[in-house]
């Protein structure tokens, strides 16, 4: 990926509302440049959509826990997800490694919501759930570092080249 493309990448994930002027601005591209670019990073899938962010809270939802999915029986299809994905109160569902096939990350209005959801989550994978409830979120959704290309030299452990070499 060109430099200069890391750098609109970089723009939007720290502010994806940003108007074309000004991201044209940020990167010392013209606004048509720009706009061609985004649409080229859209394509390409590296700039995959904008969401707003919400509070949970304010949705009445403000219970957030992680669950730890094992099913009782490796030897079965891996369709947990396929079989869990009508739970609207499923927000994510990661494939992870070690003893847990996934990880769900859950969201409720409250202990006896989430003490439905998790028989839900049983009945409908036949599996086996461990949940940590979360007490606060001191931060999440933290924009990536977008790697430059310099960045990415002196982690392979190749000197960037210097001004005149």
């Amino acid at each position: 990926m060109e430099e200069i493309d890391r750098a609109i990448v970089a723009a939007l994930t720290v502010d994806g509302r940003l108007s074309y002027t000004d991201l044209a601005e940020k990167v010392g591209l013209s606004v048509s440049a720009v706009h061609q670019r985004v649409r080229r990073l859209e394509q390409r899938g590296v700039v995959k959509g904008y969401a707003a962010r919400v509070s949970f809270e304010s949705l009445d939802l403000p219970l957030t826990a992680f669950v730890a999915i094992r099913p009782f029986d490796p030897s079965q299809p891996d369709d947990a997800p396929e079989r869990l994905a009508h739970l609207p109160e499923i927000d994510s569902c990661y494939s992870v490694a070690g003893e847990d096939f996934y990880l769900l990350l859950v969201r409720v209005a409250g202990p006896a919501d989430l003490e439905r959801v998790l028989q839900e989550i049983r009945t409908s994978a036949n599996v086996t759930t461990r949940t940590t409830v979360v007490l606060s979120t001191p931060y999440e959704h933290r924009p990536p570092k977008v790697a430059q290309p310099a960045d990415q030299l002196r982690q392979r452990g190749v000197p960037a080249e210097s001004p005149g070499s």
